[in-house]
């Protein structure tokens, strides 16, 4: 294995997919709960809030997959770990808030999107930062 892999990263990224999928596992629950066969994803309240919450996960899940690869490999792996753990803290709140009610999803949403713009920054400074370097000798 080379010195430099990204061990962090791949844990962070293994973690998350593992945590997509208790997501979904947690649907499947609320599914058996309210007895609700697929393919239908209406019924009670509880169960739709879940369903959605799962739903949204899935829906930003490609975007902070790309923006944690994209901040670690031209910024830093550990602000890009921190940001990945920190991301899988904040849709955890989200889901769990969802579940309850559609205001509680709130803070979880609002830190989701502070850690998915934090990402965007980080890895847009580090791509700025090999530009200047590359195509015009600025080191910064």
């Amino acid at each position: 294995m080379a010195p430099d892999s990204p061990l962090l990263l791949a844990a962070v990224i293994l973690v998350s997919a593992l945590h997509m999928g208790y997501l979904a596992r947690r649907v499947g629950w609320s599914r058996m709960a309210h007895k609700i066969l697929p393919p239908a994803v209406t019924g009670p309240p509880e169960f739709e809030r879940t369903f959605r919450a799962h739903q949204n996960c899935v829906e930003f899940y490609p975007m902070f997959l790309v923006l944690l690869w994209t901040c670690s490999t031209f910024f830093s792996e550990l602000a890009a770990v921190v940001g990945g753990l920190v991301y899988m803290v904040a849709r955890q709140m989200y889901f769990n808030g969802y579940v309850k009610s559609t205001k509680k999803r709130l803070p979880g949403f609002y830190l989701t999107l502070a850690v998915m713009l934090t990402l965007a920054l980080l890895a847009l400074t580090g791509i700025l930062r090999g530009i200047l370097h590359k195509y015009f000798h600025i080191h910064l």
